[in-house]
């Protein structure tokens, strides 16, 4: 009676634990923005929210026609797999009118804005063009629109695409935001987030009947379009707005940080955030090692999706590690994403057309620790450090071959080892005139484990000389991790430490310190201007306003 008690015991928690694991899932991949109250709404599906902002409706069907196209054939930077329309020339279909042709506009006719649910196209595999043309009006009801934030959402019956002023942000991994966002679910895209009376948008939506693998017996209408106005910009959580201290420790930080900048926190809920990188497109990319998953936060509508899955391994070991995802990320001057992979212990490419170049795995036939940050020199070269962290016994691992931690250099397609000083190297950076070069060093095989910021002289042909204690972090007395570092474009160096951010100056003097709830583990420069430092901390993103700022790895 005891063993039956005892196993159904362990099935009930089995089943709780698995159910629990759902709900965190399903919270990371719909963590979107949380529904708020705005200041004034339009609804254009209406004669009165229309006029509000001279709101003007089109529609015209859409069909699927023959097209000629290629087979896929070899591109001309000597890819392996046949990737492009250069092969055997194929008979295909395509969607007319196409955004962006120049029959476009030529066969839209006028819509009222109460007829949105008049049922169009032709049923079944049917596509219908809407188009809307909108300005905004100096005021809405009593709000004032100079400043705002406009937001336009449509609810398509069943799927929709959205393109504004002609363009439309695509990213890996995307949902909504202009691409579909779902079936039968609001696609919301940002008009402005600093409004002004008078601004124009075109705005096309595509609608598409579904689902298409099992078609339904209905049309394509709309069921809500609105535009939503956000006074203050897009909801976020206040009690997050000034969550961190800064510590100033020599007055030269004031003109670094201002007095009076709040540290804030952008999104929370992850298990340990780390290796974040700016995207030219405009978002954050940032890793979850632990969870083995990329994560994408928008900072003009506070969302979090998922990039990218299983994007550091997919071993069926997986259990024994605890951190087999990607660390270090980094995006190069053609916009290719090139990641460190814990789990699969090597350095790779994510090429455009979506092929994964392999950087390095191996060098003099050995396979790599667990290479870890990354970070690109202005000729293209990859520079990786690969302490054994991610490793599920460290140093002790089984599965170790290489009998040091290295930091290595790619570049013309080899691997070279540039540097074997530090027992523990993890966190890397150049100096904005690339002739010094730093790294961060934990080593946690001595009693005090060692963490210590070494710093190298940059060759002409970028390997690295005369490695040097540049700062020692001895003195902390916290067994956390010498991690990330980033530098700005003073040279000054901000470094993941026991405690917090520490800021040094380019010539070691300590200028203060950044403390947040949760310690940052590494750091990426954000926002258009470049002047945001992100900060990933265990299970949250932060971020600071910085005077000088730094550049994007891809400059």
């Amino acid at each position: 009676m005891m063993s039956r008690i005892y196993i159904l015991g362990k099935i009930y928690i089995l089943l709780m634990a698995l159910l629990f694991a759902s709900i965190i899932l399903f919270a990371q991949e719909t963590r979107q923005l949380a529904v708020d109250k705005p200041q004034a709404i339009a609804d254009l599906r209406t004669s009165e929210g229309a006029v509000l902002v001279n709101a003007k409706w089109f529609v015209q069907n859409a069909q699927v026609v023959d097209a000629d196209f290629k087979k896929p054939g070899p591109g001309t930077n000597g890819d392996k797999l046949p990737l492009y329309p250069t092969g055997e020339a194929i008979k295909t279909h395509q969607l007319h009118p196409q955004f962006g042709a120049a029959d476009f506009d030529t066969g839209f006719a006028t819509i009222k804005p109460t007829e949105l649910e008049t049922r169009q196209g032709t049923g079944l595999f049917s596509f219908v063009w809407y188009k809307v043309d909108v300005t905004i009006p100096e005021t809405i009801g009593k709000l004032n629109t100079n400043g705002t934030t406009a937001v336009f959402e449509i609810v398509m019956d069943d799927y929709s695409e959205i393109w504004v002023n002609g363009k439309q942000m695509q990213g890996f991994g995307q949902s909504g935001n202009g691409v579909i966002s779902g079936y039968n679910t609001r696609n919301r895209v940002i008009l402005t987030n600093n409004a002004k009376a008078g601004d124009k948008f075109s705005i096309a939506i595509l609608g598409i009947n579904g689902t298409i693998g099992k078609l339904p017996d209905n049309y394509i209408w709309v069921r809500n379009a609105v535009i939503d106005f956000y006074k203050d910009g897009l909801p976020a959580n206040k009690a997050w707005s000034d969550i961190g201290k800064i510590y100033t420790i020599d007055e030269k930080l004031n003109s670094i940080i201002p007095q009076g900048t709040k540290v804030e926190k952008v999104a929370d809920g992850f298990s340990f955030t780390e290796g974040p990188v700016w995207h030219p497109d405009g978002y954050l990319l940032f890793s979850d090692p632990n969870t083995n998953t990329i994560y994408r936060y928008n900072p003009k509508n506070h969302n979090v999706t998922i990039y990218m899955s299983h994007s550091g391994y997919t071993g069926a070991d997986i259990c024994e590690y605890g951190q087999p995802g990607s660390n270090g990320l980094a995006i190069d001057k053609e916009g290719r994403l090139i990641i460190d992979q814990h789990g699969n212990r090597r350095v790779i490419r994510i090429e455009k057309k979506g092929p994964v170049t392999v950087l390095a795995d191996k060098i003099d036939g050995k396979r790599f620790n667990s290479p870890n940050d990354i970070v690109l020199k202005s000729d293209g070269a990859v520079y990786f450090t690969d302490p054994p962290y991610g490793l599920p016994n460290f140093f002790t691992d089984a599965r170790k071959e290489l009998d040091y931690q290295g930091v290595f250099m790619i570049k013309d397609r080899k691997v070279t080892v540039v540097a074997k000083d530090c027992g523990g190297p993890n966190g890397l950076a150049f100096s904005p005139d690339e002739k010094k070069f730093y790294v961060t060093n934990w080593d946690i095989r001595d009693i005090h484990h060692t963490k210590t910021l070494w710093r190298y002289e940059v060759q002409p042909d970028g390997t690295l000389k005369n490695g040097k204690v540049f700062y020692d972090f001895s003195f902390t007395e916290d067994d956390e991790a010498l991690d990330g570092m980033k530098v700005d474009k003073d040279g000054n160096l901000y470094v993941s430490a026991p405690g917090g951010l520490w800021i040094l100056s380019p010539d070691a003097k300590l200028l203060g310190k950044i403390v947040t709830p949760e310690r940052p583990a590494n750091m990426a420069w954000g926002d258009e201007d470049g002047k945001t430092l992100y900060l990933t901390a265990h299970t949250s993103l932060y971020k600071v306003r910085v005077n000088t700022g730094g550049k994007f790895s891809w400059q």
